[in-house]
């Protein structure tokens, strides 16, 4: 039973490592270091850099939690692992 919970947070730990990486690039390195470089691509009549810094960020970090949360379901199920048995116990 140890072991299952190893495995469970070094999936849970693998995944937030992915999806923190993906904010970073957004953010930091398109967001911030690149955007220069980027303003010279025109999206939807913006520049690129810009449009990154203010819109499609906020597009990102929508899909991260969406993910996060999809894929955390989904690993809660492979584990057998539900927050609603712990609710049940409580009351």
């Amino acid at each position: 039973m140890e072991n299952d919970y190893k495995v469970y947070w070094k999936k849970n730990v693998r995944l937030l490592i992915i999806l923190l990486s993906i904010w970073f690039t957004v953010s930091f390195i398109l967001g911030i270091v690149f955007s220069k470089e980027l303003d010279e691509i025109t999206f939807f009549g913006f520049k690129l850099g810009f449009w990154i810094s203010q819109q499609g960020a906020i597009i990102v970090y929508i899909a991260i939690i969406a993910v996060y949360v999809k894929q955390m379901q989904k690993l809660d199920r492979a584990f057998n692992i539900s927050d609603e048995a712990e609710e049940v116990n409580d009351h």
